[in-house]
């Protein structure tokens, strides 16, 4: 019923920005996305949440390594999410997933997009 759909990940050098998007295909009009939240998995270390927004644009982020660098994004009329991310660093290196969340409170997840920082 929902498929999402990340891009814009890539190889930056620390310092750098990278704005990742994730599109929420929605194959039955009567589902609403609620929450669309952005995680990510470094190499070894388990799943970690990074921000989320409400439908409302009410936004919160849960490591506090990525506040001030990190914003949380969405166009509800697209259905889509965004994490805008300036001076990345090499820990920031990981898999970012998008989660969406609709109007029933099923999770629907991305494939995932690697980011990857350079020192």
């Amino acid at each position: 019923q929902v498929r999402l759909v990340e891009s814009g990940g890539g190889l930056v050098q620390a310092g750098g920005s990278l704005r990742l998007s994730c599109a929420a295909l929605v194959s039955r009009t009567i589902f609403s996305i609620n929450n669309m939240v952005w995680y990510r998995q470094a190499p070894g270390k388990q799943r970690e949440l990074v921000a989320y927004i409400s439908r409302a644009g009410s936004t919160n982020y849960a490591d506090s390594s990525v506040k001030g660098r990190f914003t949380i994004s969405r166009d509800n009329a697209k259905n889509t999410v965004y994490l805008q991310m300036t001076s990345l660093k090499p820990e920031d290196t990981a898999i970012y997933y998008c989660k969406a969340v609709d109007d029933r409170g099923t999770n629907y997840w991305g494939q995932g997009t690697q980011v990857t920082v350079s020192s």
